[in-house]
């Protein structure tokens, strides 16, 4: 496991990732209560605003898809952006893009809804790719699709947030412009791609 982080340019990603189902394990444990204490609740956020951010660690027990898809796409598009933004940037990236998702759903949503899963994060690195891959001159109508399909689910499925979604599309795309106007990532990413 340590070769695997060691080789890896995407060291961040995988250690988010490991955590993410690591939490989710404690959560399906027994009696255990992590759920509650991590999910962001809109009524929650003078009194445990880090429930803003906790809420992206933490996915649905009674649905192992929730995490393994949410991990999957982290990976994808971690293990891509990573390299070309830097670790910090990356991370800066994910953890703003999940703020953005519960900032959204704190105004857009009623003030009781629970919501948790690090899809407001995925939605945040997609977005910051299209911008990337755009600002470079990049094809990038397969991801926009990618984007779209993923987007519409949110608003047909009820269990989905499509605020959090949104809200995380949002921030990552202005992340991401903020990066693509930068010249060192347009040097990085003219020589990976």
């Amino acid at each position: 496991m340590r070769n695997i982080f060691k080789q890896s340019p995407a060291r961040v990603t995988l250690g988010l990732v490991l955590l993410n189902l690591a939490i989710w394990v404690l959560q399906i444990l027994p009696g255990a209560t992590l759920t509650n204490q991590l999910a962001f609740v809109p009524l929650s956020v003078y009194s445990e605003p880090w429930r803003m951010i906790t809420a992206g660690f933490a996915h649905s027990e009674s649905n192992p898809l929730h995490v393994l898809l949410n991990m999957y796409s982290l990976y994808i598009f971690g293990s891509v952006l990573e390299p070309l933004l830097g670790r910090a940037r990356f991370l800066a990236v994910w953890l703003l893009s999940i703020f953005g998702g519960s900032v959204a759903v704190m105004y857009l949503n009623t003030p009781d809804t629970w919501v948790l899963g690090a899809s407001s994060g995925v939605f945040g690195l997609m977005a910051a790719y299209f911008v990337v891959l755009r600002a470079v001159g990049q094809n990038s109508r397969g991801l926009m699709g990618l984007i779209a399909i993923n987007l519409a689910f949110g608003f047909f499925v009820s269990t989905i947030s499509w605020q959090a979604h949104v809200g995380g599309l949002l921030v990552g795309a202005l992340v991401g412009l903020l990066y693509a106007s930068t010249r060192r990532l347009n040097q990085k990413t003219q020589q990976m791609l």
